[in-house]
């Protein structure tokens, strides 16, 4: 889950908090090019004050325009379908052949936000299923499998997760590069370095310095499958260390730095502790897609494609269900 669709659940609640009138706004469907994917919201104040974003701005202005002249909904639901005509394409700017589908709820209550948000902070995925009928909100645990957007005739379930997170092993040029370019992603970065020397030279804006060793840092952030590892020291007593946690661990990757040799005999050292041979095969090594890099900032470029692949290649395959019915835009 964005950092951004994050900030959208908290400010609705302060926005309640202070009394104001709040509609949430959540990506259903997509269809051909979007910016945005399902799940992604934006908040809408009965004075048109707006945090979050669905589209590029277009449709966020449509959505400012309604607010302000009260056509949002108090009592119902609203589905909203942008982009199914090329005149609709060519108002709100959307891309070639793109479409989406929104829903628009006004929230009365904040019970749920705060179970939502506690949640996340607990790195937990939760479930709320929006019943239709009477507009209430059920919050429950979420699975493994359970998609981000599923809608019947009945209910929308929407899953909430906790925001991507990459500890990074070492703090050198690499990880430098890495941490920049990964932050602009949304990641939450964390870096392990337990050299003195090299924490003197880290910027605290780059990443969270967590000064210990490679291994403690692993079992202390509990990885989990929101969260990605990668060794990048070149210290195979440092890089080793960190990787005989993170393999038995729930991460979504795992990846280390070296050449293809180096990584083969990585792998014969790592088979003599307690890991299984599946456990191993986790390894990504040499990390990141092989386009021919070579500088530290290609070397991040290249990690980071492979993360947004891997990433993308996961969401397609949790995907979206729907019971799909008649919608429109006004």
């Amino acid at each position: 889950m964005l950092s951004t669709d994050i900030t959208v659940l908290k400010q609705v609640q302060q926005w309640l908090a202070e009394g104001y009138s709040v509609w949430l706004t959540t990506v259903l469907k997509t269809y051909g090019s979007s910016p945005r994917q399902p799940g992604a919201m934006c908040a809408i104040r009965d004075d048109g004050a707006l945090v979050g974003s669905v589209s590029g701005g277009c449709i966020e202005d449509d959505l400012k325009d309604k607010a302000l002249a009260g056509l949002l909904a108090d009592d119902e639901i609203v589905f909203l379908s942008y982009g199914d005509s090329i005149n609709d394409r060519d108002r709100f700017r959307l891309p070639c052949g793109g479409s989406l589908r929104l829903a628009v709820e006004k929230v009365t209550e904040s019970d749920w936000l705060s179970n939502v948000l506690d949640s996340i902070e607990r790195r937990q995925q939760v479930k709320r299923r929006l019943q239709l009928g009477n507009r209430q909100s059920i919050v429950e645990p979420a699975s493994g499998i359970d998609k981000t957007v599923v809608e019947n005739s009945q209910e929308i379930a929407f899953v909430y997760g906790p925001r991507a997170r990459l500890l990074l092993i070492g703090a050198g040029e690499t990880s430098s590069y890495l941490a920049k370019m990964a932050s602009a992603l949304d990641y939450q970065v964390l870096i392990a370095e337990p050299r003195e020397d090299m924490q003197l030279t880290w910027l605290p804006e780059d990443g969270e310095l967590m000064a210990m060793m490679p291994d403690d840092a692993v079992i202390k952030i509990e990885p989990d499958r929101y969260t990605s590892i990668i060794t990048l020291t070149h210290d195979p007593k440092l890089d080793d260390m960190a990787l005989l946690e993170a393999l038995k661990s729930e991460a979504f990757y795992i990846g280390a730095l070296g050449s293809k040799r180096t990584n083969a005999k990585r792998r014969e050292r790592l088979a003599m502790f307690d890991l299984t041979p599946n456990q191993i095969a986790r390894l990504h090594g040499p990390v990141g897609l092989d386009i021919g890099s070579k500088t530290p900032a290609e070397i991040a470029v290249a990690i980071l494609a492979e993360l947004i692949e891997l990433k993308h290649a996961s969401s397609q395959q949790q995907g979206y269900q729907a019971d799909i019915r008649i919608v429109s835009n006004g």
